[in-house]
């Protein structure tokens, strides 16, 4: 951790401890993952059944946890390093995407019994459902979104100048903002014609992995990590509004809408919060140290918690640590 940082950290934690202050993400349950080695990436949410669904990408596996009981209550075996989930609510159906064999397997959510699977060719990544219409989106290949009706039937391809990252669809017109990190730039995809109609550079910043949006003020959050900046960008034109320091090696990003907050997840052993003071404005309101190389998270604003994958390591076993949002 920079110098910097480190002091601002000490800082604010004698603040919170002084009674100045409560911490924006407070500690509030720690759930095992028994059998889940090496890395953790994404997760997805059951708002019906309160599960958190886990890709395990080390063990080749998908943990379903019931967050009522705390407890692991099933595991998807013999996938090829999952590394995106996409819950489609509606037809109760779990989409994985699968980064060796660049599969998409999707499953019935209840029995867990495998329903299809689309062979998209090459590392199949991230997936994005759109509420509005039901489709869900996969990022794949070198570069590449494909959108999928609930049926799997196919819609569309769109092609990209690189690999995608985490991409966000804007509920408020028909656009993608999708991260290309090994093309230093973001792309806008028109979700009606299904093309590319802007791309936008990061500048000096590299690695663009993790993406958040916030329709109603038209901004764009970006985390880049080389350097460890976030950044803050106008969706009407991608002109940079701010620039700030933010912890090492993220994979998740998250918008509060609620709170007005930003919540930055890295593998540098952090949490990065934000506050918004207006819609061109933020500042770092703390930082949440964590277990070095948790780095993946799923923040779900319905129950106003976050959930923080944490790898198995110094004999401590894999586990999902959930933190509580507090105003």
């Amino acid at each position: 951790m920079h110098l910097h940082r480190a002091l601002a950290l000490v800082t604010i934690m004698s603040s919170l401890a002084g009674g100045h202050a409560q911490a924006p993400l407070t500690p509030e349950k720690t759930i095992p993952l028994p059998g889940v080695h090496g890395r953790i990436d994404h997760m997805a949410f059951d708002p019906r059944h309160d599960r958190l669904f886990v890709a395990a990408l080390g063990t080749d596996a998908v943990a379903v946890l019931d967050l009522n009981s705390g407890a692991v209550v099933h595991t998807i075996t013999g996938l090829a390093e999952p590394q995106g989930i996409g819950f489609d609510p509606d037809h109760n159906r779990l989409w994985v995407a699968n980064g060796r064999d660049g599969s998409v397997r999707i499953y019935d959510a209840q029995t867990f019994q495998p329903l299809r699977t689309i062979p998209l060719g090459d590392d199949a990544d991230n997936i994005r459902r759109d509420a509005a219409t039901g489709h869900m989106l996969v990022g794949y290949g070198s570069g590449a979104i494909a959108t999928f009706d609930a049926d799997a039937k196919q819609l569309a391809n769109v092609k990209l100048d690189a690999h995608p990252e985490s991409f966000q669809l804007d509920p408020a017109a028909p656009r993608v903002f999708v991260n290309l990190p090994d093309a230093h730039k973001i792309a806008v995809l028109d979700g009606t014609k299904s093309a590319v109609i802007a791309t936008w550079s990061t500048g000096d910043a590299r690695a663009n992995f993790p993406m958040a949006l916030d329709p109603p003020d038209n901004r764009l959050f970006v985390v880049c990590r080389h350097p460890a900046v976030l950044l803050v960008l106008d969706t009407a034109s991608g002109n940079l509004i701010q620039k700030l320091p933010t912890v090492g090696d993220s994979d998740d990003l998250f918008y509060d809408s609620a709170l007005k907050r930003i919540y930055v997840s890295g593998g540098e052993g952090a949490i990065s919060v934000y506050q918004q003071q207006d819609r061109d404005h933020y500042s770092q309101l703390a930082e949440i140290k964590t277990t070095p190389g948790a780095r993946t998270s799923l923040f779900v604003p319905t129950l106003n918690r976050l959930f923080l994958a944490v790898r198995e390591q110094s004999g401590k076993s894999a586990a999902i640590e959930i933190f509580r949002a507090a105003k």
